[in-house]
């Protein structure tokens, strides 16, 4: 019942988001399909793994914002943004699909004018999407956010700040070409996640770093509840971060799988 309840709430706090994420779920469920049963590999593993994962991170990234952003009293900036999400995250998951259907990567290819120009689309709407978010960030330092608990307030505040920087991160990879530092992208890799066991992985710190957006908001809601601990909370998990970042740059894998 407090699924249903949840869900319903959600729908009506932003129902674009809310049925664009219905969407990308059924994407990301049916990529999970595909992945069992199709043999098309990019990088030796099924091709459809990465949109699966985009399609799933997605949703939930919809779903966190629809929710949060009602707590804004900005209606207008909140439908734009709303919309500028659709049709970012609608290019990126087309082009990512469509490439993996042909076996293509999708980031990082820059074998013909076509798809180099496919990732520098990509990037663009991306940065886009993260200079916006940013900017309707600032809005819950000011006087239009609702009466809300104050650890939940901060988790929210430094949830989208981290969500920011740890996008943008993203950019150390599109500048490489890769996300793997000290070889070759591929090779031995964690199932599912397809982080690097051998090597640095710039995908670690980016995916901790963005889902701060769900998890810093939860603590300070849940757990830390006030200003004082909510921050502190914050800034442990950005150092946690950032370490993971500092290991990747310097070419080492997650801890568990250091020699």
């Amino acid at each position: 019942m407090q699924v249903m309840w949840w869900l319903q709430a959600l729908a009506q706090r932003n129902s674009g988001l809310f049925w664009f994420g219905i969407l990308c779920l059924g994407g990301g469920l049916l990529c999970m399909y595909l992945a069992g049963t199709s043999t098309v590999q990019v990088n030796g593993i099924s091709a459809w793994i990465k949109p699966m994962k985009f399609f799933l991170s997605i949703w939930i990234f919809c779903w966190t914002m629809g929710w949060l952003l009602h707590e804004l009293n900005q209606p207008v900036a909140v439908r734009s943004y709303s919309i500028m999400v659709v049709i970012v995250m609608s290019i990126e998951l087309g082009i990512i699909t469509w490439q993996a259907a042909y076996g293509r990567l999708s980031h990082f290819n820059t074998s013909t004018v076509l798809y180099s120009s496919l990732f520098t689309i990509m990037g663009i709407a991306i940065s886009l999407l993260t200079v916006w978010t940013f900017i309707i960030g600032l809005k819950f330092w000011g006087p239009a956010v609702a009466d809300l608990p104050a650890g939940y307030l901060w988790g929210i505040r430094l949830g989208i700040i981290f969500f920011v920087i740890f996008s943008f991160e993203g950019g150390m990879m599109g500048a490489r070409l890769a996300h793997t530092v000290g070889a070759a992208d591929g090779g031995a890799c964690i199932p599912v996640l397809n982080w690097s066991k051998a090597h640095g992985d710039l995908r670690i710190a980016h995916f901790f770093g963005i889902h701060a957006l769900q998890l810093l908001p939860l603590a300070g809601y849940f757990i830390t509840r006030t200003t004082t601990s909510s921050i502190l909370f914050s800034m442990i998990y950005f150092v946690l971060v950032s370490y993971l970042l500092l290991r990747a740059l310097r070419g080492l894998p997650l801890p568990k799988f250091s020699s």
